[in-house]
């Protein structure tokens, strides 16, 4: 496959561009901690040492949410990560809710089980978020964005999200640069929400030939036939395409019934000179 190759990150401009986001997004709220879901994947993890060299490690809550199929490594990787950066840390496991919740509905698939997995973590961190005073921050990638590869009000939800414009290939990239141990920065990217489910196998593409393709796509404005000729095979285009066309919902606030002519947070947004 040839295709446009992605650009470098400079990771030095990055880390410093996402820990002013996070100093600048933590001051609106008027609160100064940060509460974070840590899955032993590299996303949480790339989040969690952004946020704690930004707002301070004493200042950012680690949660682990294992489910009773959950990969004991994931966990054994997160507990590493926040002792390692000197997290308070919360371990709750999800998997009482979840069970006594399914009981009533025994043939729901997968699908319907992980979206309630997680929109239950959710639930949790803004629970926990309210406890310690703290901001839920985000760790979904562009990639999971653009192909809505997330759960609306689950992992998707978030008070800012420092990661939404980086792309999965440069999320590694800025990981390794920042510390984040490469036994996490390495392993086969999985939602862990059943034994042996990856997200390159959910896709049937790996993430580095779909960040090609959405570079092409999105941030080259090329067509399809464009990529096609760049060497990306039809069905992997029209998958693509599709995803992203029919999860544009979860990119989006939902739809207001305009009864006026200034909407809430659409039309008005309060000017924060008026908190002076």
């Amino acid at each position: 496959m040839r295709g446009l190759i992605l650009p470098d990150l400079d990771c030095d401009k990055t880390v410093k561009r996402l820990t002013d986001f996070i100093k600048l997004e933590l001051s609106k709220t008027g609160l100064n901690r940060l509460v974070l879901g840590i899955s032993g994947g590299v996303d949480s993890a790339l989040v969690a040492f952004l946020s704690a060299k930004a707002a301070g490690a004493e200042n950012l809550v680690g949660v682990m949410l294992p489910y009773k199929t959950s990969d004991p490594q994931n966990e054994k990787d997160a507990e590493n990560l926040i002792f390692h950066l000197g997290l308070k840390k919360y371990r709750i496991d999800i998997t009482a809710q979840i069970d006594i919740y399914f009981e009533q509905f025994p043939d729901a698939d997968k699908n319907r089980r992980g979206n309630k997995m997680a929109r239950e973590r959710m639930s949790v961190l803004y629970d926990i978020s309210a406890l310690e005073k703290a901001v839920v921050i985000g760790t979904s990638n562009k990639t999971e964005i653009f192909l809505g590869y997330g759960t609306i009000y689950g992992d998707l939800a978030c008070a800012f999200n420092p990661l939404g414009d980086l792309y999965k290939t440069h999320v590694r990239s800025l990981a390794r640069h920042i510390g984040v141990p490469a036994n996490i920065v390495n392993k086969t990217p999985s939602a862990d929400l059943f034994r042996g489910q990856t997200d390159e196998g959910d896709f049937g593409f790996s993430y580095e030939d779909i960040d090609r393709l959405l570079f092409s796509l999105v941030d080259k404005g090329m067509t399809p036939e464009q990529c096609e000729n760049e060497g990306f095979s039809r069905a992997m285009v029209k998958r693509v395409i599709q995803l992203m066309i029919s999860n544009e919902f979860k990119r989006n606030s939902p739809p207001v019934a305009k009864l006026s002519d200034y909407s809430a947070g659409i039309d008005f947004r309060c000017p924060r000179e008026w908190d002076k």
